[in-house]
């Protein structure tokens, strides 16, 4: 080997071991950056504060309003509509005039009848007298046959001429009965000419019109609906999935269209057993009533509709999706931020049955029969977690117990108290990604519901 040779690799190995140190010291500076830029701080994660106010469990419907009673108004007898006294909105009392149908033709029948009945009734006082004069001369007939001075046909004569005049009369007493009753008939479609309210309220439609003739004779015809609009029926339609949550006397209000700023309070009346099926979907009618003396609800407009199933005054509520049910692997319950754990998931928690493996992994022997899933009763419930800011920017993981809750907002019976910032995810990153802040909870990983 010359000396230049070894000149060359003397000089040659300080610059290698330079180059290597310098490519550590860049790739240990990369990894912090890349570490540094990804890790979240305080200013990084997405938080709510734990608050007081009013919380509620609904169950929403639509619905119509419709009048409590109503009546609608038609004509007993055929004839011509021949003058409305009313039209559309106006009040009306009961028993006041609301139409009249042409009455000549009743007139004429009750004139006819009355003239039948005064004829009968005189050949009635002939038939009496008649029949007065039989009984005289009957009478005559005994006393003579006594005494021998007549004959037994003589009386025999006149026995009948009595009981024919006696007959005679009892056939006009009841055709007299029989004509009074068909001049009260007459009477009566006289009187139903004229249409009187039978309730008092509004007239809310007119379905006949002036100078209209009217058949009664198959079905009476409908000339108006009357409605009490004092008090309202809300006709609600309730899907099969949610009826079970409703009960009589339950609190329920409601809105409506044109006016969502006013909310009408009443309770649930009752739930029609036999439901509606449209399109494949079971709807069942929940109905209930609600005082309406301004008369601002009117027939037939919609309703949003709130069925009060469970509420709270004065709760400390948070959002729902600041809920877990995974627990933290680790019995530690603070971390620097978040998602890390030992595990090598990236940060993740895992869930573990009780022989240690990972829910979802296969079992380490393949010969081995699964561990047997845990007993709980029907009263034990899966925890319930939070991931609590601390003002120091920590992250720490506090098991919480609610009450009343629902899809947006949850209340906090136990573990948190007002003013807490809780967390509910984290602001995407520089590479625009977002991570989670906490794993295995919330809306998508089955969590609270």
């Amino acid at each position: 080997m010359s000396l230049a040779t070894t000149f060359t690799g003397l000089r040659s190995k300080p610059l290698m071991l330079t180059g290597m140190l310098l490519g550590a010291i860049l790739l240990i500076l990369g990894g912090w950056q890349f570490f540094t830029a990804n890790r979240p701080s305080s200013d990084n994660y997405i938080t709510a504060v734990a608050e007081r106010g009013d919380i509620e469990n609904l169950v929403t419907a639509t619905g119509i309003l419709q009048p409590h009673d109503y009546v609608d108004v038609g004509a007993q007898v055929s004839g011509q509509l021949k003058k409305l006294y009313v039209e559309i909105g106006s009040e009306v009392k009961a028993g006041d005039l609301l139409a009249e149908i042409d009455t000549t033709v009743f007139k004429a029948r009750v004139d006819a009848s009355r003239a039948l009945l005064k004829s009968q009734q005189a050949q009635l006082k002939d038939k009496s007298a008649q029949a007065k004069l039989a009984a005289i001369q009957y009478a005559r007939q005994q006393n003579l046959i006594k005494d021998n001075a007549t004959t037994e046909q003589s009386l025999q004569v006149a026995q009948a001429a009595l009981d024919s005049a006696r007959a005679q009369q009892e056939v006009l007493e009841a055709q007299i009965m029989q004509t009074e009753s068909s001049l009260r008939v007459d009477d009566a479609n006289l009187t139903y000419a004229k249409i009187y309210a039978p309730i008092t309220g509004t007239v809310v439609s007119i379905t006949s019109r002036q100078g209209q003739t009217l058949n009664a004779n198959q079905m009476a015809p409908t000339i108006m609906r009357i409605a009490d609009l004092s008090t309202m029926t809300v006709q609600s339609q309730v899907s099969e999935a949610d009826i079970g949550l409703l009960h009589p006397g339950m609190p329920v209000y409601f809105t409506t269209l044109g006016g969502t700023n006013n909310r009408w309070d009443s309770h649930l009346g009752k739930i029609q057993p036999t439901p509606e099926v449209n399109n494949n979907v079971v709807l069942y009618n929940a109905l209930f009533d609600v005082a309406n003396a301004d008369h601002r609800l009117m027939t037939q407009m919609s309703a949003q509709i709130s069925f009060i199933t469970s509420s709270a005054k004065d709760a400390l509520i948070i959002p729902v999706s600041a809920l877990s049910f995974a627990e933290a692997k680790g019995k530690s319950s603070k971390k620097s931020w978040g998602n890390g754990s030992k595990s090598g998931n990236g940060g993740q928690w895992e869930n573990k049955n009780k022989s240690g493996q990972t829910w979802g992994d296969k079992p380490t022997n393949p010969q081995a029969a699964p561990p047997p899933k845990e007993q709980k009763g029907p009263n034990d419930k899966k925890p319930i977690f939070v991931e609590v800011l601390t003002k120091t920017g920590e992250q720490e993981r506090r098991k919480i117990v609610l009450g009343v809750s629902n899809r947006v907002q949850a209340q906090v019976i136990e573990g948190l108290e007002a003013g807490e910032q809780v967390i509910t995810g984290l602001r995407p990153t520089k590479t625009g990604t977002t991570k989670p802040a906490f794993g295995g909870g919330g809306m998508g990983g089955g969590g609270f519901r």
